[in-house]
């Protein structure tokens, strides 16, 4: 029996470097998105377009080559229109990361590819919940509120997204259209 707690701090021992290199590494990865989010509120809207790219780079880093090649099997499949496959894909990825933001945000948009908008909605809130700053998230949430009759909160929805992310183009044209709108019901 005396050999168990030795044997847990040899195992706790060994495993401490790797952790500590995953704290340090997330510590830079969060930096560097705190980073991008500061240029992108100031940046012009071409600059603003590579933030953006920048940052759904960083947001598609699941620390594990597994889940990243799921992650481009699922995207794959949406871009040949087979949007129950890019579900499965990103279905998998959840099961073993869970705490992977953009399978949970892949997966709302192949939900609401095949119409599915409470599952959308649902995995939103998820996006969301691991990640306030999901601009694509938050569009989504719009995306479906404006096409479900509830223009009034995707306007908030849409509105969110660009507090984060000004220069977002569905959104700065779903927030025209969508005060336009309420403009020519009031009169």
């Amino acid at each position: 029996m005396r050999l168990w707690p030795r044997l847990l701090n040899h195992i706790v021992a060994a495993l401490l470097p790797l952790f500590l290199t995953c704290a340090v590494a997330f510590a830079e990865d969060q930096a560097k998105l705190d980073e991008l989010f500061t240029r992108l509120k100031a940046a012009g809207e071409e600059e603003a377009g590579r933030i953006e790219t920048e940052i759904w780079i960083e947001w598609s880093k699941s620390g594990s080559p597994a889940m990243d090649l799921l992650l481009q099997r699922g995207r794959d499949a949406m871009e040949l229109g087979d949007s129950l496959q890019a579900i499965e894909h990103f279905t998998a990825i959840i099961d073993h990361a869970p705490d992977f933001a953009e399978a949970w945000n892949a997966r709302a948009t192949a939900y609401y590819m095949t119409g599915e908008f409470g599952p959308s909605i649902a995995d939103i809130g998820k996006v969301l919940t691991l990640n306030p700053r999901h601009f694509g998230a938050l569009s989504g949430l719009g995306m479906i509120l404006e096409e479900s009759g509830k223009p009034d909160r995707a306007l908030e929805a849409y509105k969110a997204a660009l507090a984060i992310h000004p220069h977002l183009q569905g959104a700065v044209e779903a927030v025209e259209r969508l005060e336009t709108q309420e403009e020519g019901q009031e009169l």
